[in-house]
């Protein structure tokens, strides 16, 4: 294993700044999810820790060590990325077993390895096919398996399931946590998916316009979001937001929700008098009997079911 550090790290295209004073520390053995919109930098920042582009500015340490100017093949880090870069000719086997081929593994460890690797990732049918014959969502897993079957301290997967059928993309994030885990690598991980971003970050980096908005586990992303955008990416259905003026009587801090004050409980001093937006998780909130003190009068005005659950839209 091996920890990962970057340091003010400035990419510039022209005159768009890409990744700007970017400070971010991976610990050994840690899986860190970058997560956010296209275009927000999360792809150029992992191309710039494999040293396939380079910063304008700042350093890259890698297990502690200044790899910044350090070429790719030195820097013993395992990429999957979204373009597949599988080598046409060659059949998915060989594709994989390229990094244990590079270190002139034994033909035993190779096969031993691909073949774990594969089955894992639900390939092992397909290994004698070359590129051409295989789907997308099995070339984005052959992929993976290639960044894997080597174990790197460092690991760079760049959205690997998003071209998975959903199906297999739901049983993926159960499986590659503990996948990752066994194989010991210090990991980022990119993905647009929130779902997937919770299930498999120990903490999530939510980037947006080559910054790090916030840093945090993923239950601190979901419950302490550190603004409104934030709070929308993630959660399905999405976090209801209210505008609000809280204010103070003798109980304490309150907001008024449809002529009716809701009282706040938590250190909401700064917020009296302001105007603020209250979020409102869906899951936070229940019917109740008119009779309940406190509870605020709504209309329901649709109903759709999802799964095992309702979702119901209501106006207050």
């Amino acid at each position: 294993m091996a920890s990962l550090e970057l340091k003010n790290v400035v990419k510039r295209y022209k005159s768009q700044t890409v990744l700007d004073n970017l400070s971010l520390t991976v610990a050994d053995g840690e899986t860190l999810v970058l997560f956010g919109p296209s275009g927000a930098g999360k792809t150029v920042l992992l191309r710039m820790v494999a040293g396939v582009i380079d910063p304008d500015e700042g350093k890259i340490l890698i297990g502690g060590e200044d790899m910044t100017d350090v070429d790719a093949e030195f820097r013993g880090v395992g990429m999957a990325f979204q373009n597949f870069a599988l080598f046409p000719h060659m059949s998915a086997f060989d594709n994989i077993a390229t990094p244990l081929e590079a270190r002139h593994s034994s033909q035993g460890t190779i096969k031993a390895g691909v073949e774990s690797v594969a089955k894992l990732l639900k390939i092992d049918h397909v290994l004698s096919h070359k590129p051409r014959a295989l789907s997308n969502g099995q070339k984005q897993r052959t992929a993976l398996a290639r960044a894997l079957v080597g174990s790197p301290p460092i690991l760079l997967l760049d959205d690997p399931l998003r071209n998975v059928d959903a199906k297999l993309r739901f049983e993926m994030r159960l499986e590659l946590p503990r996948l990752l885990h066994d194989r010991g690598a210090t990991v980022v991980y990119v993905t647009q998916d929130y779902k997937e971003a919770m299930a498999l970050g120990n903490r999530i980096a939510v980037m947006s316009q080559g910054v790090i908005r916030q840093l945090g586990t993923p239950e601190q992303i979901y419950r302490e979001p550190a603004n409104v955008e934030i709070a929308r990416l993630f959660g399905d259905p999405t976090i209801n937001l209210l505008d609000v003026k809280p204010a103070r009587d003798a109980k304490g801090i309150y907001v008024g929700l449809s002529n009716v004050q809701v009282h706040l409980a938590g250190a909401y001093e700064a917020a009296v008098g302001r105007d603020c937006v209250i979020g409102l998780r869906p899951e936070a909130l229940s019917f109740v009997g008119e009779a309940t003190p406190g509870a605020v009068p709504v209309t329901v005005e649709a109903e759709t079911p999802l799964n095992e659950k309702i979702v119901t839209l209501v106006r207050t």
